[in-house]
């Protein structure tokens, strides 16, 4: 048995799961002494990114391995912000210096931006394709700090679309931070108020897909969707208990002409004997537990 071979065994391993990158302290803990490291670096086996950090064979890395170098590069580290925002799919990646945030005082590496901060709470991080990062309610709330507004409003509705997004969280994260110096608590909340206002800009059938899941969470029985009643088509319905329930979304009910067409609906249904209850985007996506119990009292009210 060759220990040398399996030292080398354990640090390609490593670099494998790490996107082909490794720190000096890593190599350590494998076996490896600092002149170990100095030879392969002088061969072009490890090459150098940061101070203690290497690509191994290359340097050839994916976006992927530069962030994991970045929060090798400084202590305590995990990815967030901007780049934490891309690696959770809520905003597209950018270009230029890499954002982490640590609780210590952590050194300065080309490339990278070093956010510091007194509070990076257990449930405020998380691993992602192996790369320690912030929670996607902790990258948002950060976000706030260094974006533009109409590019936060947007990561938020993308989360949501994605079906990370947590309010209660957000807001969690958000009171416990909204102190510190240039934290984008004002910016955050009008996004929220923005947000809530106008609805998460859902296609269709997103919408009818977080209908289904509500129905089938809330353990209601299941609805017709895009049923014909009375001459018109209802998002849902249940047709023993002559439940009628519509879905005001922001694109398809904004105008004038589809307010006067949705009232005349609801008028003619209502004048055809069904119940018919009306909900928003936002009902649904953030507030689905109630749309679920104010369906279900009025299926529970069914004689039959």
């Amino acid at each position: 048995m060759d220990p040398e071979r399996d030292t080398h065994r354990d640090v390609a391993r490593l670099a494998h799961d790490q996107h082909g990158v490794v720190s000096r302290r890593q190599l350590r803990h494998t076996g490896w002494s600092d002149t170990m490291v100095r030879d392969r670096t002088g061969s072009g086996h490890l090459l150098r990114l940061h101070r203690g950090v290497y690509a191994v064979g290359h340097v050839r890395l994916r976006r992927e391995g530069r962030w994991m170098a970045a929060v090798l590069a400084v202590p305590g580290a995990v990815l967030s912000h901007r780049d934490a925002a891309a690696l959770h799919g809520v905003r597209p990646p950018h270009d230029g210096a890499i954002d982490v945030t640590t609780t210590g005082r952590g050194r300065v590496a080309r490339g990278v931006r070093v956010h510091r901060t007194r509070t990076l709470d257990p449930a405020d991080t998380t691993t992602r394709a192996g790369i320690p990062v912030t929670s996607v309610a902790r990258t948002l709330v950060d976000l706030a700090s260094v974006v533009q507004p109409h590019q936060l409003l947007a990561a938020l509705n993308e989360a949501e679309r994605r079906r990370v997004f947590d309010l209660r969280a957000i807001e969690r994260n958000a009171e416990r931070l909204r102190t510190r110096r240039g934290g984008g608590h004002a910016a955050l909340r009008a996004a929220l108020e923005r947000l809530a206002e106008s609805g998460v800009q859902l296609t269709r059938q997103e919408l009818e897909e977080r209908f289904r899941a509500l129905v089938a969470e809330g353990e209601l029985p299941p609805a017709s969707l895009n049923a014909a009643v009375e001459r018109f088509e209802v998002d849902a319905v249940w047709a023993r208990q002559r439940l009628a329930v519509e879905l005001d979304g922001w694109e398809t009910h904004r105008t004038r002409d589809a307010f006067q067409r949705d009232r005349a609906k609801s008028n003619a249904l209502t004048q055809a004997g069904w119940r018919v209850l009306r909900f928003t985007y936002a009902d649904v996506v953030w507030r689905p537990a109630r749309v679920a119990a104010q369906i279900g009292a009025v299926l529970g009210e069914d004689p039959a």
